[in-house]
């Protein structure tokens, strides 16, 4: 499908501004966490982003027709990312390492990349492959910066194993849906099954107490959170990525996921007053410094018109 340059310069900031948002969302999450059970706040966020998606069905914003459109895709997309990612995640960072973590999720571009090949058959250039690599190395870098080593145990390992995989797989059936559903339906499914999902859990884990489902929303700042959680890092964030993988390769696509680290890391500096070193300065300057390179490093002819 061909994609002109002016797409292309779209789905690079729809990438960069999706997983900017991501990248400040543990901000929010600390705050909601401290207030809110894990599975509750799950439900809330999801539950209000897919709210907020059925009121954009009315507007000429929600432009969905899959109508005589196979559902399962859509299904599976759902069913990946967010739920089975965020199991895999929460249990595997709550199990592991900080640094085994962050190695771990920062290895999901470069998966996506080589499974690409034979899946998608896009087939990456050998400088996206390196400044790709570089990108990750920066991930790991500030990955051992942090002094929260954590434990490594049996579970974290599967359920990090489990977010990769599930991650690729969501990469991979993202993009290669793309030219039949629109970023909007994608999205729509998504944070529908996400919603279904976490408020069945979240039902069954209040259920001696259903009062206290409501409970958080009592204290403004958990609104707040909730409310930037949903919109920002549920609707406007998933929708971003899925129009990024629409317009590029999943090299390119991807590794902008690095990005999520990088701006973790100058939020948590400028909004928590968190120690910022040298060290902490070079890794995220080789997190942005691979990602450019893997963008300026992409073949013209080859990345303006992909191969389905």
């Amino acid at each position: 499908m061909k994609k002109t340059s002016a797409t292309v310069r779209k789905a690079i900031a729809a990438a960069v501004i999706g997983h900017s948002f991501w990248g400040i969302s543990f901000l929010a999450s600390r705050v909601a966490l401290g207030i809110a059970p894990v599975i509750v706040l799950l439900s809330h966020r999801f539950l209000i982003a897919f709210i907020i998606m059925c009121v954009l069905l009315l507007t000429p914003l929600g432009s969905f027709h899959v109508r005589g459109k196979p559902l399962l895709p859509l299904i599976l997309l759902g069913l990946l990312e967010p739920v089975i990612y965020f199991f895999g995640e929460q249990y595997g960072i709550l199990h592991s390492s900080t640094v085994f973590s962050g190695v771990m999720i920062g290895l999901i571009p470069i998966v996506s990349t080589m499974a690409a090949i034979p899946v998608l058959k896009e087939k990456p250039t050998l400088k996206q492959i390196l400044f790709s690599l570089l990108s990750v190395a920066g991930v790991i870098g500030i990955g051992f910066m942090t002094k929260n080593s954590g434990s490594l145990d049996w579970i974290g390992v599967a359920g990090l194993l489990v977010a990769v995989f599930s991650a690729v797989a969501y990469t991979l059936l993202n993009r290669g849906i793309s030219d039949r559903y629109s970023p909007f339906e994608r999205t729509y499914f998504m944070l529908g099954f996400g919603a279904v999902v976490f408020t069945a859990m979240a039902a069954f884990t209040v259920r001696h107490d259903p009062v206290s489902y409501f409970r958080p929303f009592a204290e403004r700042k958990y609104v707040f959170a909730v409310l930037f959680l949903s919109v920002c890092c549920s609707v406007a964030a998933y929708f971003l990525s899925s129009y990024a993988l629409t317009g590029l390769p999943v090299a390119r696509a991807t590794v902008f996921a690095n990005l999520t680290t990088a701006v973790s890391v100058f939020a948590g500096t400028i909004f928590l007053h968190e120690p910022f070193s040298a060290a902490g300065f070079l890794f995220s300057v080789m997190v942005v410094g691979g990602i450019l390179g893997v963008q300026i490093g992409a073949s013209r002819d080859k990345e303006l018109t992909t191969s389905k």
